[in-house]
C-alpha cells in the first residue's frame, strides 16, 4: 500500500501545535503572570485535538486493515 505523498492529518498535527504554541507565548508577552490560567486552557485544548487526531488516524488505519484483508479473503475464494 503506498502512502500519499502529502498526508492530511500530519499536516493538521504540525498547524495546530504551532499554533498552540505560538498562542501560549503570544499569551505570555501580552498579559505577563495573568496568562497563566489562559495558557493552560490551551494546552489543554492542544491536547484534545493531538488526541483527536491520533483517534482518526487508528480509525482510518483500522479501516484500510479491514478493506485490505476483505480484498485478500475475495482473492483467497477465486
Amino acid at each position: 500500500m503506498a502512502k500519499p505523498a502529502f498526508d492530511t492529518l500530519r499536516a493538521l498535527a504540525i498547524a495546530s501545535q504551532a499554533l498552540g504554541f505560538i498562542l501560549i507565548i503570544t499569551l505570555e508577552t501580552v498579559m505577563g503572570d495573568a496568562a497563566r490560567p489562559w495558557q493552560g486552557w490551551t494546552l489543554a485544548a492542544m491536547v484534545v485535538v493531538a488526541l483527536g487526531i491520533a483517534l482518526v488516524r487508528l480509525y482510518r488505519r483500522n479501516r484500510a486493515r479491514k478493506a485490505h484483508s476483505r480484498r485478500q479473503a475475495a482473492g483467497d475464494d477465486d
